[in-house]
């Protein structure tokens, strides 16, 4: 190797040229590499040694394959060009060696510099990349020793399909620092002239793309001096993808590569050849001092495998060093491979490949790294891991109980506030906004139980003692050493992990679903109860701060320093990089206290500087979007194939101070959201409901939304962008000015933009469509394409990203052209958002008030969120409110029907007895249930008729067909009955009466018996005496007749309200009517109309903001229409019925209907209240008033005071002839 001229010998001023010295004793941080600042948002110059580090990081970051070239100054390019085309003195200068850093010394240095957690995520980072990664990193002084690198790649965690599981398609997933592997390692002795990194890249890209997982001479860098490098030992894994011809290897191996001389690093060398299954050592010639070497290892031969390289340079002495050695160590000839001069590299390579392989065959000794520690410690060599050994045990502790008994019961016992209560608690409150359960029950019943039901769940709940494993999980991270607190966790996250990795159940569980999955006719609710069980199967530190907060939320004593201290602890993590949840998915249910709580504590924490800049992605389960935000911002939200998160989780990103007047805000918040459209979700009947409301929230928190669409998913994503773009016309409504993105994954080409052009007019189409139905619906008719809900550009707006994978995983490196499509939309928002000064910023007070609003908001909506996308819940309140009308004309001449038989029954001549009345009923029956059947005939037709129009979306709800179908039957038998009920009350009613006028006839003959009786008995009573006595004898007599012929008066005003939310169908009115109170006391004020009440889209600008008088006199002439069409419903004397409010609200409709000017539906449901608050008491009295003339109690009234009359007199008689007697 050209070692160059050696400027930087000193490692510790290689550090200093660098600007990595301070960093070596105070540790470069990952959180401090998250911050975003002007490095984020331009991408700067390297015109210094010591922008080279973070200019690495940065590329490494965002997942470049291009990092390890970030190793040379930028003006060093130009000098280069001009040597190339002029070759004067003045311009051959040797200033560029002064700045020619090796890659692997930087990455060296990086690692010396960087603390545990940076460690683990750039080893993590540079596996992605599919670089090799440190296993043994050099000392940076004579006094200190190699260390080996266990606990930086613990968070490797990597799938593989050997050949064994080909058949079957199943995989393996597991940390590469625990699978027990055969291991290889490489190493070279001083002389060698051959490249076996170069060689070994070509034997581990063997069938695909070369891949430079090694570096090596002939890369960009590769010959500038090693400063700090030697002695390094790299490692990497082949990993097999189950396709034969593909894979070099059936089963994974790990193969390390020592850089350097063996001769100076022997400790390296020993304690590889003594973990190693095989190694192999390249050279051209044995020398004397590596003959020493080499013969001393007798016991170890057997794993010594010799690469000789003989050039066109080889001498016979050479040959004969090789060979007298190998004599001397008695090495069959099967240990030996040589390369002939005529050899390239690629063709020596096929040969090595096979030579390793053989090397491999029957070998059962197998290593993990992890099982490395003692034989490392054994050669001088320290061990990364040693600092964490409490909390290793700690976590060990807390989930040690996790292999006992499985997940979901060890959920139930150690974290029991996530449990079934907590689930049935969310279902209450989601159902005490949309009350769609009521039964039998009124609703104000409805609701007091479901309270009192939510109350007692939740005394339950806040009786749970904390469980051992919530303790020891709360004192660990509450401690006041961050480092020993991210310690702890990231071992809590390794043994999980683990364990889930290992458990049988689980394994056994997903072949139960696959294998149900696969059969022609599945169980349905056999798949259901497995998804379900899969789902409660997951554990992860998530479920642990998930029980922590709702501790919290539930306990009754906050001020307790136990429990007021858990938000802060919270906060820290926030402000330390670690995610919150926001929504939890289990529940579909946010713990508004303990995130309320959080994020002020975190507001405290920052001196009120928290103003936030959201941006979420969005999009279907498994389309990458929690990778998209990780190469993005070097976040480490979880990622892999199937559903990983669930619900929704932040992070916290801090603005540094570069960038704050550009951005103005103090903090980017991230959201990641579970994958929608989960096949583990599809069996559950509110699947749809769970994701639409869930894209809906995440959305309306969101500066920026980012529409993540993957070409296989695309009839997926399509459901998706009919809420989303629903959700966006809600945000606009509102005043709240959001911005979107569309990024179409897996599309690659130079030509992909242009060649796209027709997809993104259609999708602009598409979403143009789902506009106009979005605001017919909400009734913006101004509304007419998408972009009038927001800004969009169709070709500013979309994103073509290629695929993650560069080749077939799992040896596949990451696309350097995905992480550079990432970089430039990270980039464009940035800049595009410093651009919009005047965007309303909240702060973390506003953030939550309008988080809570939001969430009140999508508990209330009981409609949108039942269905696919918007035009299917379009369609189907289409047909809801033709139905809704079909229903009251079906009610409406059956009501006329009934009140004509009515009428006949209650008018039929005296002189028919009970069996003539009884035969009139069963008659006037008979024939209202005629008319019954042929309205229900009508009804089926006009359905019919429907579903058979050239309604462009009527396929949409075709799966509804017969739910109208079966609703039309029920509607039919309702009326059939209640009309049947009413004509047997007429009859009742007509028996009464005929019973009252014969008692009324026999009553004078009554009245002259008590006379004569009261003379005989008490012949001298005043007038008062008589009167007193005429009342006791008259409450007696007809007290019996009273009772029999009561009739009861109607609750007018909840028929009135029942049949005002039905003017409401479909529509998104629930939080208002919890607001009705008393009926009878709505509409005595004059109507006002409110800013609330007009349909401005933006707040902000529009002129409607000005309280223009033209919605106020469309109010007022709506109210004098209605009054004047009430006064002449009064005058006809009838009975209330409920048709009558219905074409009251009908004539609202109508009116408003011709109404010019745009207005909310809250103004549509304050206006019908007024009104339905004045037709109250209107038909109230006009109902008492019906009453009162015919009911026959008021007719008993009427001849009261003539009997009295005639008792008086007949008393008065009888009385005077006794007396003349």
């Amino acid at each position: 190797m050209n070692t160059g001229r050696q400027k930087l010998s000193d490692p510790e001023k290689f550090l200093s040229s660098l600007g990595l010295k301070t960093f070596f004793s105070k540790k470069l941080t990952l959180h401090s590499l998250l911050e975003i600042n002007k490095g984020s948002v331009h991408e700067e110059e390297v015109d210094s040694l010591d922008k080279i580090p973070q200019h690495f990081l940065r590329k490494l970051f965002k997942l470049s394959a291009e990092c390890r070239s970030c190793v040379q100054l930028t003006n060093n390019n130009h000098n280069e060009v001009l040597n190339d085309l002029n070759s004067t003195d003045i311009l051959i200068t040797d200033d560029s060696t002064d700045s020619a850093i090796n890659p692997l010394d930087l990455i060296v240095a990086l690692f010396l510099c960087a603390d545990s957690f940076l460690q683990q995520e750039m080893a993590s980072k540079m596996s992605m990349c599919q670089f090799s990664v440190p296993l043994l990193l050099p000392p940076h002084d004579s006094h200190s020793a190699c260390s080996l690198m266990l606990w930086a790649l613990r968070d490797i965690v990597r799938e593989w399909r050997p050949h064994t599981l080909s058949e079957s398609r199943g995989f393996v997933q597991g940390s590469l620092v625990q699978a027990k592997l055969p291991f290889c390692s490489f190493v070279r002795l001083r002389n060698c002239s051959l490249s076996k990194s170069q060689l070994l890249n070509q034997v581990l890209s063997f069938g695909q793309y070369n891949n430079n997982i090694f570096m090596h001479r002939d890369m960009k860098g590769g010959t500038n001096h090693r400063t700090i490098a030697n002695g390094l030992v790299e490692v990497c894994w082949f990993l097999p993808s189950g396709t034969k011809n593909l894979d070099i290897f059936p089963e994974p191996v790990a193969f390390a590569n020592m850089r350097g001389d063996v001769g100076e690093s022997l400790n390296q060398f020993r304690f590889l050849l003594e973990v190693s299954t095989a190694t192999f050592v390249f050279l051209d010639k044995v020398e004397e001092d590596e003959h020493k070497v080499l013969t001393s290892l007798q016991n170890m031969k057997s794993k010594l495998f010799l690469i000789v390289n003989r050039s066109k340079g080889t001498t016979k002495q050479d040959i004969m060093s090789v060979k007298m050695m190998i004599k001397e160590m008695e090495l069959p000839n099967s240990r030996l491979k040589a390369k002939d001069p005529k050899e390239n590299i690629a063709e020596f390579s096929e040969k090595l490949c096979v030579f390793i392989r053989r090397s491999l065959t029957n070998k059962v000794n197998t290593v993990s790294i992890e099982n490395m520690q003692d034989k490392a410690r054994r050669h001088g060599l320290s061990v990364d891991e040693k600092r964490s050994k409490k909390q290793n045990k700690a976590a060990e502790m807390i989930v040690r109980e996790v292999p006992v008994q499985r997940i979901p019961n060890y959920k139930k016992d150690q974290l029991p506030l996530q449990g079934a209560k907590w689930k049935t608690l969310s279902q209450l409150e989601m159902e005490e906004c949309r009350l769609k359960k009521p039964g039998n029950l009124e609703l104000e019943e409805y609701k007091t139980l479901l309270q009192s039901q939510k109350l007692q769940i939740k005394e339950d709940l806040g009786k749970h003692k904390q469980q051992d494993a919530m303790k020891e999980f709360i004192k660990h991270v509450s401690t006041t050493d961050p480092e020993k607190r991210d310690f702890f966790l990231k071992w809590m996250k390794i043994h999980l992990n683990a364990h889930v990795q290992s458990d049988t159940q689980l394994s056994l569980l997903h072949r139960k679903i696959k294998e149900q999955s696969s059969k022609e006719k599945k169980d349905e609710n056999l798949l259901a109860e497995l998804y379900q069980e899969l789902l409660d199967s997951s554990l992860g530190i998530e479920h642990y701060m998930r029980e922590m907060g709702l501790i919290y939320e539930f306990s009754t004593n906050r001020t307790s320093e136990e429990i007021c201290r858990l938000p802060g602890v919270a906060a820290d993590m926030l402000l330390d990089g670690h995610p919150l949840e926001l929504l939890d998915g289990d529940a579909s249910n946010i713990p508004e206290t303990w995130v309320t709580d959080v994020l002020m504590e975190l507001h405290n924490r920052v001196g009120g500087m928290s103003r936030l800049l959201v941006l979420t992605v969005l999009g279907v389960q498994s389309t990458g979007k929690s990778t998209l935000l990780n190469t993005m911002f070097g976040v480490q939200f979880p990622v892999s194939s199937g559903r990983c998160t669930r619900g929704a989780y932040m992070i916290f990103l801090r603005i540094g101070d570069d960038v704050k007047s550009d951005l103005n805000c103090d903090f980017i918040v991230l959201i990641d959201t579970e994958g929608l459209r989960s096949p583990l979700m599809a069996h559950r009947e509110d699947s749809f409901e769970h994701d639409n409301q869930l894209a809906t929230f995440v959305i309306g928190l969101s500066d920026v939304t980012i529409i993540n669409i993957a070409m296989e998913n695309l009839a997926e994503m399509k459901d998706i962008l009919h809420i989303a773009t629903h959700a966006f016309l809600r945000m606009k409504i509102m005043g709240k000015k959001p911005v979107c993105h569309f990024v179409h994954q897996n599309v690659a080409g130079v030509s992909a933009h242009a060649k796209t052009v027709t997809e993104r007019k259609q999708l602009l189409d598409q979403l143009n469509e789902i506009a106009q139905v979005a605001a017919e619906m909400e009734n913006l008719p101004d509304i007419k394409a998408f972009t009038d809900v927001l800004d969009y550009d169709v070709n500013k707006n979309n994103w073509n990203i290629p695929g993650l994978w560069h080749g077939t995983p799992p040896m596949a490196p990451v696309n350097t052209g995905y992480s550079e499509a990432v970089a430039e939309l990270k980039k464009h928002l940035l800049q595009t958002l410093s651009c919009y000064k005047d965007r309303a910023i909240s702060q973390i007070p506003e953030f939550v008030l309008w988080t809570k609003s939001l969430w009140k908001s999508v508990k209330y909506e009981n409609f949108l969120f039942n269905f696919r996308n918007t035009l299917v819940a379009h369609a189907y309140d289409k047909i809801c409110q033709e139905f809704h009308q079909w229903e009251w004309e079906f009610r409406r001449k059956i009501y006329y029907s009934q009140k004509t038989a009515q009428l006949k029954i209650l008018n039929a001549k005296a002189e028919f007895n009970l069996q003539h009345l009884k035969d009139l009923v069963e008659t006037k029956k008979s024939e209202v249930s005629e008319k019954i059947t042929v309205q229900e005939k009508i009804m089926k037709q006009k359905l019919q008729d429907y579903y058979r129009s050239k309604n462009i979306h009527i396929d949409l709800i075709r799966e509804y067909k017969i739910h109208f179908y079966n609703l039309i039957k029920s509607i039919a038998k309702e009326i059939r009955l209640l009309h049947s009920n009413n004509l047997d009350e007429a009859l009742e009613l007509k028996k009464c009466s005929k019973e009252f006028q014969e008692k009324m006839e026999k009553y004078r003959e009554v009245i002259k018996e008590q006379a004569n009786k009261l003379v005989r008995e008490q012949p001298s009573l005043s007038d008062d005496q008589l009167k007193e006595e005429f009342e006791k004898m008259w409450t007696k007599e007809t007290e019996k007749m009273m009772e029999m012929m009561r009739l009861k008066e109607q609750n007018i005003c909840e028929n009135i309200i029942k049949v005002f939310k039905g003017s409401f169908v479909n529509r998104k009115v629930e939080s208002f009517c919890e607001n009705i109170g008393n009926l009878k006391e709505q509409g005595k004020d004059e109507f006002h109309v409110s800013t609330e009440h007009e349909g401005h889209t933006n707040c902000l600008s529009s002129v409607f903001c000005l309280r223009d008088s033209s919605l106020q006199r469309t109010a007022n002439d709506v109210i004098k229409s209605a009054e004047q069409m009430l006064d002449d419903i009064a005058k006809t004397n009838t009975d209330y019925h409920e048709s009558l409010t219905k074409d009251l609200l009908d004539k609202v409709d109508e009116s408003l209907k011709n109404c010019k000017k745009r207005y909310s539906i809250e103004f549509e449901f304050d206006l019908k209240l007024h009104i339905c608050g004045i037709a109250s008491r209107k038909f109230m009295d006009m109902h008492r008033k019906y009453l009162s003339d015919n009911i026959p109690q008021n007719l008993l009234k009427k001849f009261k005071r003539q009997y009295l009359t005639d008792f008086h007199y007949l008393y008065k008689l009888r009385s005077t002839d006794k007396r003349d007697y």
